[in-house]
């Protein structure tokens, strides 16, 4: 089994920052994507920004320039910098994964999530 725990959400004003961390534990063998997806209130899920494990990113078009994903391959960890947060940043946001065990096929894993609030 593997786990997938988020933190860094918070409460924030218009045109701050958060880290969010994500780390997987459990069964791994390798990590391919990993991925950071949010829904707000009301909404449906969205996918944020991607990277895999050669490092190649790609961004929503609603986060690109103020997002940054990155990720600690050593510990199975992904990162999601936000910078210039606006009203409409306000959502859970989720971690995903797409892991291969040490036997077995790959699978796609998510997060609890971890909420982020714009409060201005």
């Amino acid at each position: 089994q593997v786990q997938l725990v988020e933190s860094g959400g918070g409460l924030v004003q218009t045109g701050g920052s958060l880290r969010l961390s994500c780390a997987a534990s459990g069964t791994i063998s390798s990590i391919n994507v990993m991925a950071w997806y949010r829904q707000a209130p009301g909404k449906q899920r969205e996918w944020v920004a991607t990277v895999t494990s050669g490092g190649t990113t790609n961004y929503a078009n609603s986060v690109k320039g103020r997002f940054t994903i990155s990720r600690d391959n050593a510990k199975n960890t992904v990162y999601l910098q936000t910078n210039s947060l606006k009203p409409e940043d306000t959502a859970v946001y989720h971690c995903n994964a797409v892991v291969t065990p040490p036997w077995g096929n790959s699978r796609s894993y998510w997060g609890q999530g971890t909420q982020v609030t714009d409060s201005s």
